[in-house]
Order: structure tokens, then sequence, then C-alpha cells
């Protein structure tokens, strides 16, 4: 009895995918049936694709059962290729044009990340509509969030993702698998150009490096940003090591799941266990030069729990946090960005040290406060997030000039 492969998923929640069933045999040519509610509509485009997949392995014999569930084309192509993959070991890749919109955008080191949503990577009516969401960032996770034996699926499907979906603004982020496994991601990954790749699970700088020498190996002309996960207690100790390991890296996040449960904690919504470790993480990253991403919240139906979280967050120098719904998006930045009290503190500190400047005053103060560089500094950066998002005018000054 011929071998029979697996990939892909069917059932009465599934959408946007499809099963794969196939076995090779000997003779008798191609023998494909297609189920699926739209083949009416459909079957001649899916069974055309299906043809071309298997001329370009060269499979001229074969029994193949595809049960739709509404999958697009990168969809079944990515499943076709992982049930090949098991039944031949062949390894090239079947590609499908690139769509106009699947091009990366280049975004700067220091961009806002204030939110960041994480999407499994082996699920597609879950990455489909991304971009609409308005995320910072848009994360295809291969890790945590894919089971063992999809791994192999899920690097496929996230592969086809980034040629076929549009992201709009968001930065196309793929959080690998815990080196070295993830180190093989990379290849398939880093010709489809994602702005930033997560490494989970960092622990030594070694790590970081090992990612930044594949990606350097790779030679792609556009800038890849690296953001490390810290994970575990021996993470936390070496955070300043890891967050200055190489200019590569745009941020440092950290996982609050897999530390608590590494120190032998549980994770409470106060976050006293996890004080030390956040505090560790904000610290090496200002210390670096980079920025502090917090972890996620993960009750998504505890909305006033989530903007706690996010508050305090912010309180303690984060400067974004995960999300593992959209509907946590608007709340996370809203709580991120600089609220009315701090933007009008702002402006009326940097008019008050400019006024100073301009008098040529070697002592600036605000009321009974004085002001130095630093402050000054936190309220232009306050300042330029509200211009940013339209909560202040960029003739601010006016109102706040002195008579």
């Amino acid at each position: 009895m011929s071998k029979t492969s697996i990939a892909g998923n069917h059932g009465e929640d599934i959408r946007s995918d499809c099963l794969i069933k196939m076995s090779l045999s000997t003779k008798g040519g191609i023998r494909l049936k297609i189920e699926s509610r739209v083949e009416s509509m459909y079957g001649d485009q899916i069974n055309s694709l299906i043809k071309d997949i298997l001329r370009f392995y060269r499979i001229r014999n074969a029994e193949i059962l595809l049960q739709d569930s509404g999958a697009l084309n990168f969809v079944i192509a990515a499943r076709m290729e992982a049930a090949i993959r098991q039944l031949t070991g062949d390894t090239k890749e079947y590609l499908l044009p690139a769509a106009a919109w699947a091009k990366a955008i280049q975004y700067e080191r220091n961009r806002i990340r204030f939110t960041r949503l994480y999407v499994p990577g082996n699920t597609p009516k879950l990455m489909l509509n991304v971009g609409i969401h308005k995320a910072d960032g848009v994360i295809l996770d291969l890790e945590d969030s894919v089971a063992p034996v999809k791994k192999g699926e899920a690097l496929l499907l996230v592969r086809n993702a980034l040629r076929a979906i549009n992201f709009y603004q968001s930065e196309r982020m793929v959080r690998i698998n815990q080196l070295p496994q993830g180190l093989d991601d990379l290849d398939l990954i880093l010709p489809q150009d994602p702005n930033v790749i997560l490494i989970p699970k960092t622990e030594t700088p070694v790590h970081v490096k090992q990612a930044a020498d594949r990606i350097a190996a790779a030679n792609k002309k556009r800038k890849i940003w690296l953001i490390p996960i810290i994970e575990s207690a021996l993470g936390i100790e070496n955070s300043f090591l890891i967050a200055s390991a190489t200019p590569a890296i745009a941020a440092v996040a950290i996982g609050l799941e897999d530390l608590t449960a590494d120190i032998g904690v549980s994770r409470t919504k106060s976050g006293e266990e996890s004080h030390y470790a956040r505090m560790r993480i904000v610290n090496a990253c200002k210390a670096a030069g980079v920025q502090p991403l917090d972890s996620v919240f993960s009750d998504v139906a505890d909305t006033p729990g989530l903007i706690d979280s996010a508050v305090r967050s912010k309180s303690l120098g984060f400067e974004g946090m995960g999300c593992i719904h959209p509907g946590q998006i608007s709340a996370v930045r809203d709580c991120f960005m600089p609220g009315s009290e701090e933007v009008a503190r702002s402006c009326r500190i940097v008019a008050a040290f400019e006024d100073a400047e301009s008098k040529g005053l070697g002592v600036v103060s605000l009321g009974s406060k004085m002001i130095d560089l630093p402050v000054v500094k936190r309220a232009l950066a306050a300042i330029e997030l509200a211009e940013k998002f339209g909560l202040l005018e960029k003739n601010w000054r006016k109102e706040y000039e002195k008579n």
C-alpha cells in the first residue's frame, strides 16, 4: 500500500483552508477529487492550480483528495507543497507570483511599535485581513501557536502569505522557531522581505548573532530588523548583552508566560512577580538605545484589565505591548499615546525652555520646578508623537508663547 500524506485542515470550524490527502502510484495518471461548496465556480481554477503544481514537481501518477473550506490559491499551493514534501522529500519551492502589494516598505529602526498583533502561522483565516486592523506590526508566528507536527506546513504557509497578503502600513514580522530550528526557517522567510524577525527564547547574545549572521549571508539589500524575545531567568540576567549584540536589533520584547513558568510562579494581573524582570529589560534597552516591548495580555475578554496592564506598562518605560486579538489594538495604542494633560505639560516645558534659551538664560524653570535637558527631551518626544497622531497642531507654539 502506498504512503499517504496529509496537509492542511478541514472541519466544521475551519475557514479559508483546505485538507489535502495524497498518495503516489506508478501508473494511472492523476486522479483528483475536489470536495468544495464552490466547486461549480472555482473547481476549474483549483484543478488547474493543482495540475500546475504536479507538473512543477514532475509527478505524473497520484491520487489526491482536496477538501476545500474556502482556501485561496496561496493556501492551496502551500498545502500541496507540504503534502508533496512529505511524500518525496523534494525541497524545491513552488511560488505563485507575488502580489503587487506584497513588497515590503522599508521602516526605520526606531519606528513606533505600540502594538504588534500575533497571528498563528498555520491558520489562514486569521491572516487574510490582518492589515485592516492597523497594528504597528503583524507577527506571523511559527513558534508557540503552531503544533510541533504542523511546523513544516506553517513555514510554507507563512512564506506564501508574505507574497500574497496586504499588510498595508503594518510591519511584516515573523516569529521564527526557537534556535537552532529557527535558523532554517530563515532560509524560506528571508527571500520574502519581512521587516522584522523575532527570535523567541533568547538567552544569550550568541542567539542574536547567529540569526544576524544568517540574515547577513542572505545578502538582502533592504535592512531586516531583529527583536529578541527574552523568556527565561538566564535571558533576563543577560538582557543588556542581548540588547546590544548587534546594530540590527530594533527592540527587545519580554515574554511573561514562559518567564513566569521558568522562575516557578504564576502570572498575575498586578505583575508583582515580574516587576524585577521587566525593569531589567527596560533598563537594558534604554542603555542599549533600543525599544523595550512588553508581553501580551492574555485575557481577550477583560478590556479593563488590558487597559490597566497597558497603563502600568507605559509607566515602567515600555514602548509597546503584544496583542493576541485585533480587539486589543486600539485600547493598547490609546494607552501608549500621550494624553491631553501630558501633551499640554510638554508644550509648556518646551516653550519655557526655548524662551529661556532665546534670552540667554542659564536656568530654566516652569512654576516652582527647574527644567533640565532630560525633561525637555521627554517633552519633545511626547510632542512628536502627538503631532504624528494628529493630537497637536504643528503650530502649537503660538498658543504657548509668553506675552
